[in-house]
């Protein structure tokens, strides 16, 4: 029967998007190989707030963009004893887009994207009716960040800026388990460790053509303890569940400086206010195996929101559904689904302070597939 796969770490808080597909280890089969993507589509729009919010005209606006997850992992295993796997995915990431210059640094676009790529392995003991597993890896991530914005400067009104940075970080990962395949028991403890990003990049503006304006930018990403849980409960089912805590409380503000070269102007500053608090995902499900061949499952998951009034990020509750099936030459088709509603929220501290969204939505779908050898 399927272990959990299907769309929430899609939409988990924070700025978090995939997660490594290390379960692939635990999979029959000396080579595996599983590829997939996952597409979010959130939609939440901006209101009027008591206080007055940075720029009215953006009332009734979306300002999330669609985003893409992709995901890929390949596995070779030694022996019964013994597997290493490479993984591929986009770890962190955030997109927001404006119709008309938000807040104090004028923003029209902003995104950033954090690919990791991994290699983890395992070690499996015997140990009374199941085996256990010791987990261990490294990985590194490659951020990708772009800012178009209409900021305005002294004695110049707006002016068009485009930035672009980027940098790597390294991270490891490390987890132990156990299962009990005649009952489909498994516990993992999973963890993964925070990075600190110092991207560098450059910045250009209509005001000095063709110059290429040096720009840096700093930034945390935390660390994270995952326990996920499964068992067959009655023939054919299976209960699920994880508990997930992320260090979100180490992101604290995303500081960005443009050196500019104008006199009278010098360095172009901006910050990103977040002082966000520790994140806590918490997910629960059943599945069932309809045939050898065919099999669901529906969860739903809660996402306690991180802000605590810098920005907009607030509860978020996940339903989905996810069917698995098995093709006659070894493959294996995921195919999931889901519908997430996206709290209410107001800025009420910093330099945003009116900034308010109603409540919104996002659709969620999945998709991958798997062969072994």
């Amino acid at each position: 029967m399927v272990f959990p796969f299907i769309v929430g770490s899609a939409q988990a808080g924070g700025f978090s998007r995939g997660t490594a597909d290390t379960d692939i280890l635990f999979e029959e089969g000396n080579v595996n190989f599983r590829a997939g993507a996952y597409i979010a589509v959130p939609h939440q729009e901006y209101r009027a707030a008591p206080l007055a919010a940075p720029n009215p005209a953006l009332i009734g606006e979306n300002y999330l963009d669609t985003y893409v997850i992709p995901s890929a992992a390949v596995k070779f295993g030694v022996d019964d004893k013994f597997a290493c796997a490479g993984t591929y995915t986009d770890s962190n990431g955030a997109s927001s887009s404006f119709a008309v210059p938000y807040g104090v640094s004028g923003k029209l676009s902003e995104s950033f994207i954090v690919t990791e790529f991994g290699a983890t392995c395992a070690a499996f003991f015997d140990m009374g009716r199941g085996r256990l597993s010791l987990l261990g890896g490294a990985f590194i991530e490659k951020l990708d960040y772009t800012l178009d914005a209409l900021p305005t400067l002294p004695g110049l009104g707006p002016v068009p800026m485009e930035i672009g940075l980027d940098s790597d970080a390294y991270g490891w990962r490390a987890g132990i388990g156990y299962e009990i395949p005649d009952i489909a028991l498994r516990a993992q403890l999973l963890y993964r460790s925070g990075t600190t990003h110092n991207a560098t990049g450059s910045g250009g503006t209509p005001l000095i053509p063709g110059a290429e304006l040096p720009a840096f930018a700093t930034g945390e990403l935390p660390q994270s303890v995952e326990l996920r849980l499964q068992s067959g409960i009655a023939p054919g089912w299976l209960a699920f569940g994880s508990v997930k805590w992320t260090d979100w409380s180490v992101n604290e503000t995303l500081d960005l400086s443009v050196s500019t070269g104008i006199p009278g102007i010098g360095d172009l500053k901006s910050r990103n206010e977040y002082y966000w608090r520790d994140g806590w995902t918490i997910t629960g499900g059943v599945g069932h195996a309809f045939n050898e061949r065919v099999s669901g499952l529906v969860s739903l998951q809660w996402d306690r929101g991180v802000s605590t009034g810098y920005d907009l990020r607030k509860d978020k509750w996940l339903l989905a559904a996810g069917a698995s099936l098995k093709d006659q030459w070894g493959g294996e088709l995921r195919l999931g689904g889901g519908i997430s509603y996206l709290s209410s929220a107001e800025i009420t501290e910093g330099v945003e302070t009116g900034a308010a969204v109603d409540a919104g939505w996002a659709a969620l779908f999945s998709a991958s597939y798997s062969v072994k050898w």
